[in-house]
């Protein structure tokens, strides 16, 4: 329990650190958001007034006390160009941004997990050497070239290879516009997630495939799996209560380091396709220089980050004895 409190408040401290350097350095980047919300043919005297309507012309000092005083009431502020509070900005993304992480997380580690475990039991085929050709070539892709390849191969290489119309995917946005009857749109948006999907998964599948080969690899070399074998027990046996059990370890702790992403891995992903997640409101909140929404998203990604890996560190010593000893 001691252990656990001092996990705890040095995880607050971490988050604190981490949003008041954000905090100071969003404000002393050069630009002004006054002059990005005023009409260009607006004078110094309208900006000034509008910099006086927004706070922002307080003592930087000041500005940091009223913001931090408004997130520990709950308050995140107002933002500076949709006229909306942060608190609606940040829940109209979120659950775009679960959906896309979500899914390619779990289908990151199912697929990843079970191909790797199988690789490293069953390594030594032309089948295995495959597999680990393919995961490396998808660890070495760029996110950007593989989202163009994929949005070519199943938009205008799709009709050029004469593939059918199922096959024809969309590149762009969550669901066409013109459908109405819900069932209708449901089967649109999952095809309209194909390919960001697929963008998010496919790299996710090659590093947990690695990952976990590796681990059941060094397990399967422990000297008390050796022992086993000398004893004569079964393959089936060995490899479920000693192998997969030693393995299991190392792949919570990649899950938990991974978990942030289900929130903040899917920035790239949802500017390219168009998806309105947290990604795609904390790029335009920059280049709109939205200080409030900026502020805001941080504070969710550094706490989903440090969360992570304090459930991360909380399951492994629950796991493995030796650090509960």
């Amino acid at each position: 329990m001691r252990r656990l409190s001092l996990r705890v408040l040095d995880a607050l401290i971490l988050l604190w650190l981490v949003t008041t350097l954000t905090f100071a350095l969003i404000h002393l980047a050069p630009g002004d958001p006054a002059t990005l919300l005023i009409a260009p043919t607006a004078s110094a005297d309208d900006a000034a007034r509008l910099r006086m309507a927004l706070g922002l012309d307080a003592p930087l000092p000041v500005q940091y006390v009223h913001w931090m005083s408004g997130v520990l009431r709950g308050d995140l502020g107002m933002s500076l160009t949709r006229a909306q509070p942060v608190a609606t900005v940040i829940g109209e993304a979120v659950p775009v941004s679960l959906f896309l992480g979500g899914v390619s997380l779990l289908a990151s580690f199912a697929v990843g997990a079970w191909f790797g475990l199988w690789q490293a039991l069953r390594a030594g085929g032309r089948t295995e050497r495959v597999m680990t050709l393919l995961g490396t070539v998808l660890l070495a892709a760029p996110s950007f070239w593989l989202a163009l390849a994929l949005v070519t191969l199943f938009t205008s290489g799709a009709v050029w290879l004469g593939l059918p119309a199922w096959m024809r995917l969309p590149a762009f946005g969550m669901q066409d516009p013109a459908l109405a009857p819900a069932a209708l749109v449901w089967g649109d948006r999952w095809r309209h997630a194909v390919l960001p999907l697929l963008v998010l998964a496919l790299p996710g599948i090659a590093g947990v495939m690695r990952y976990a080969r590796q681990s059941a690899a060094e397990a399967a070399a422990a000297p008390h799996v050796v022992s086993a074998r000398a004893r004569g027990l079964s393959r089936g046996r060995i490899e479920t209560r000693y192998v997969l059990r030693t393995a299991l370890t190392p792949l919570v702790v990649l899950f938990g380091l991974m978990l942030p992403g289900v929130i903040a891995g899917s920035v790239f992903v949802e500017q390219v396709f168009a998806w309105p997640g947290l990604g795609r409101a904390m790029l335009g909140a920059i280049a709109g220089r939205d200080y409030p929404v900026v502020l805001g998203l941080t504070l969710v990604y550094a706490s989903t980050v440090i969360a992570a890996n304090l459930l991360a560190d909380v399951l492994l010593w629950w796991l493995d004895p030796r650090r509960r000893r």
